[in-house]
């Protein structure tokens, strides 16, 4: 990953001028979305299910996929490198998966009660993460609901840390200094802010934002809560902040955020939904090598099915164990998912598996950065495992703070419509990143390179 400062600037007007041409182009091929998005407003609110779905003039409604490809309303085949907001490095209806999921639904698909392949799940989850006890959910809000709620109930504590502009769900814990907020704040004291109305204050003011990278700012804080007698059940971390592309750990700040948490008896929570399963087989806890108390996991856990899980250790686990904490739901475990989460861990997701995954994100890596360095980008690229990005930025991004404050989104929302544009679909957004999937190729990583080339060569102008 290179940093450097790039040596041309971006003409602003160029890229508003290269926007307007390719939203005009997508507009004109995507007129079977705009059908379809004329018919589904009319019953849902944006005409999606979720407002991360929505964008103007209307969003691009998929048929279906296969392998790295998916089919758009208007039947073109696009290269998949948003993989369900980075729910399938499996890829589209891989057979195994297809296969679990054919044998049982034949057998039933839902009772409200355990089955064996919920046993088998959970026996991998233990073994890929070294944490001892599972429980089940259906998404990854649900996850990080009941690891909070956990964490709660061991330590009879109701304020939590998070990482200011992380993610972890639409829970009202934790829509909190997250998304629209202002950066300009001291770090040692960054508001409690809610993500959108409906969040109550004072629910949100039981959760304290700290800066990502910076460990020695986590402790000043949890040193001033616990003074006013708010000591922290638990912080709540992505190891590598992906709410914002891309953002990696410095050298030992996990290993002092673990270190922190102990000393003070907070439980540390690795939110791994974009992590888990898909940069190792025992997702950033494994491949950056800190062991936290808890994990949650969604998005690659079910192959596709909803799902999501929380992984303790035996101390964490005790409350609901003993019954003092209820972690429930109809759906927990449901046959379905687990059956294709099962088929996922024990045939897809495997060693070879994880192999792939890295020679293929380190050809896209670098194919990406040499397009930057050739033709003086402000950017650079990252990743790791099935994960990465190309950020556009004058300088490395830390935190949420410089990634307000460098990242270009005009630039970003160019490059998404070059990509769908020239036969690959990619998560919008400057926050967002690509996800492979074992089904990619090189075929696949060097058109997704050679569509950036493009872009890169017409913002570099005629000349």
């Amino acid at each position: 990953m290179s940093t450097e400062t790039a040596s041309i600037q971006i003409d602003g007007e160029r890229v508003r001028e290269l926007t307007e041409r390719e939203a005009t182009r997508l507009a004109d091929a995507t007129q079977g979305s705009k059908r379809m998005y004329e018919r589904a407003r009319k019953v849902m609110p944006l005409g999606v299910p979720s407002s991360y779905h929505a964008r103007d003039p209307w969003p691009i409604y998929i048929e279906r996929g296969e392998g790295a490809s998916v089919w758009d309303a208007d039947g073109r085949r696009l290269w998949d490198f948003h993989n369900g907001f980075g729910s399938m490095p499996q890829g589209h209806a891989h057979p195994a998966i297809v296969r679990a999921v054919e044998e049982r639904v034949r057998l039933g698909t839902h009772f409200a009660a355990p089955t064996e392949d919920g046993i088998a799940v959970a026996e991998d989850l233990a073994r890929r993460f070294n944490l001892p006890k599972w429980r089940f959910t259906n998404s990854g809000s649900e996850a990080t609901m009941d690891a909070i709620r956990i964490a709660r109930g061991l330590t009879g504590r109701d304020t939590i840390l998070k990482i200011f502009g992380s993610y972890h769900g639409h829970h009202d814990a934790v829509m909190v200094a997250v998304g629209d907020v202002d950066t300009n704040v001291d770090p040692d004291d960054i508001p409690s802010t809610t993500y959108g109305a409906g969040v109550p204050q004072a629910i949100a003011d039981l959760t304290v934002a700290v800066p990502f990278n910076d460990a020695a700012a986590m402790e000043r804080r949890i040193e001033r809560l616990d003074a006013e007698g708010r000591k922290p059940a638990c912080l709540i971390i992505e190891p590598v902040l992906m709410n914002i592309g891309v953002v990696m750990p410095e050298p030992g700040y996990l290993e002092a955020v673990r270190d922190i948490t102990k000393r003070h008896e907070i439980v540390l929570i690795f939110d791994e939904v974009k992590t888990g399963l898909a940069i190792a087989a025992g997702g950033a806890t494994e491949r950056l090598g800190v062991q936290p108390d808890m994990v949650t996991l969604a998005k690659t856990l079910g192959g596709g099915l909803p799902s999501g899980a929380i992984g303790g250790s035996e101390e964490v686990m005790s409350v609901v164990e003993s019954g003092a904490v209820y972690q429930v739901g109809t759906f927990n475990g449901n046959p379905l998912t687990m059956a294709a989460a099962k088929a996922s861990l024990l045939e897809v997701l495997t060693p070879d598996a994880y192999e792939h995954l890295d020679r293929i994100n380190e050809r896209l890596l670098a194919g990406c950065q040499e397009v930057i360095d050739r033709f003086g980008l402000p950017g650079y690229s990252v990743g790791i495992g099935s994960k990465g990005c190309v950020t556009f930025a004058t300088e490395k991004i830390t935190d949420f703070a410089t990634f307000k404050a460098h990242q270009d989104g005009e630039l970003a929302e160019l490059a998404w419509l070059y990509n769908l544009n020239r036969g690959i679909f990619m998560t919008p957004g400057r926050e967002e990143e690509w996800t492979l999937s074992v089904a990619h190729t090189e075929e696949a990583a060097d058109a997704y390179v050679a569509v950036f080339e493009e872009l890169a060569q017409d913002l570099a102008g005629p000349d």
